[in-house]
């Protein structure tokens, strides 16, 4: 087993290998975060001249929180104490005296192409997805949590190739359905990918589903396994939505979004 020791960014949400991250960075914690992911810049890209945007990897792990939400308060809006003791806080706040019980098992590491740092000192990130990886630890006796991971393979399965061909067809039928209940139109030519775990991957992250369902999806064993859990998510969820006359939008686009 081999193992690293990754800067630990716990979200609200999944994310998943390959699906863009966009992140507003304000807690503390987290800033500290962002500045010591900007020392592994080499200077920047040569075009920009920004030492923000970098082709050196700045990696760090992505993970879910059990409850859904983070309990740490945020700065924005609060009156000066409240955004003060937010500003202050350790890096495990909210998670208890053992972050890793907060925390699902398996998350994904992210890499952060563009990290941009504001006159207020908070950031803009834009980082993807590359790598499932289990956690084995949490230390928070740093400025921000660190975990130790284990980076997960991907394996195909059995008949992946011909379970991500029946769920590219099912994620049509959703798409429509959702769309129509969205009273919106479907935009038609989009090409979706081929390779049966990028497939898995994709409708993971495009499906309206909640956070312990994608966590599931997230940690199957394998690309075959993903993919037939989400045929039978795809077909409830098409029928759920065929046999509602009014669903109101708001329910269908509801994303988690992160303010850390």
């Amino acid at each position: 087993m081999t193992t690293v020791r990754l800067p630990l960014f716990p979200l609200n949400s999944v994310l998943f290998p390959g699906l863009v991250l966009p992140l507003n960075v304000f807690e503390e914690r987290y800033r500290a975060m962002m500045r010591d992911l900007l020392k592994t810049s080499s200077g920047g890209s040569e075009a920009s001249g920004d030492p923000a945007d970098s082709d050196e990897p700045r990696r760090f792990a992505v993970v879910a929180i059990r409850d859904g939400h983070e309990v740490a308060p945020t700065a924005p809006g609060m009156p000066d104490q409240a955004a003060k003791t937010a500003a202050e806080a350790g890096p495990a706040a909210g998670f208890g005296d053992d972050p890793v019980k907060a925390l699902h098992g398996v998350g994904c590491i992210a890499d952060a192409a563009t990290i941009r740092e504001r006159a207020d000192g908070s950031f803009e990130v834009l980082a993807t997805g590359t790598t499932r990886v289990k956690i084995h630890s949490v230390d928070a006796s740093g400025a921000y949590l660190t975990a130790e991971v284990e980076e997960l393979p991907e394996e195909a399965g059995d008949e992946a190739g011909a379970l991500a061909e029946g769920v590219l067809r099912a994620f049509r039928s959703y798409q429509k359905r959702l769309a129509g209940a969205r009273e919106r139109t479907l935009a038609t030519g989009a090409e979706l990918p081929d390779d049966p775990s990028v497939v898995s991957y994709l409708v993971a992250a495009a499906a309206v589903l909640d956070v312990p369902t994608k966590q599931r999806l997230l940690q199957a064993p394998d690309t075959a396994s993903r993919l037939r859990d989400e045929l039978k998510l795809l077909r409830s969820e098409t029928a759920i939505i065929r046999n509602l006359p009014s669903l109101p939008a708001g329910d269908l686009t509801r994303q988690a979004t992160s303010l850390n």
